[in-house]
């Protein structure tokens, strides 16, 4: 199950992104982060802007909802999405 952490306005998740990937998708549940593939190169801070645009259609929330909190640089992020609850993104996770 992925961890989820409620905050005020919105939820707070781990993520492990894999760039460079045939397309973008969710993969499901990892070591309580959640998976995705990406098809930007870490190069630039391109797979992050395609991970938060990825995310936020995904969510059906506007990108600037979809922050980056920790790990820019790296594959594993903590990532907070506001205006979602955190019965909503469970909802969307179990739809996989």
């Amino acid at each position: 199950m992925v961890n989820l952490k409620p905050v005020p306005g919105g939820v707070r998740l781990e993520i492990i992104v894999q760039p460079r990937s045939a397309k973008n998708q969710v993969c499901g549940e990892v070591e309580g982060c959640l998976k995705l593939k990406i098809t930007a190169p870490p190069v630039d801070g391109e797979a992050n802007q395609a991970l938060i645009k990825f995310l936020a259609g995904w969510l059906q929330v506007p990108r600037q909802d979809v922050v980056i909190l920790r790990g820019e640089s790296s594959k594993r992020k903590l990532i907070e999405i506001r205006g979602v609850s955190e019965e909503r993104l469970r909802r969307r996770l179990e739809s996989l």
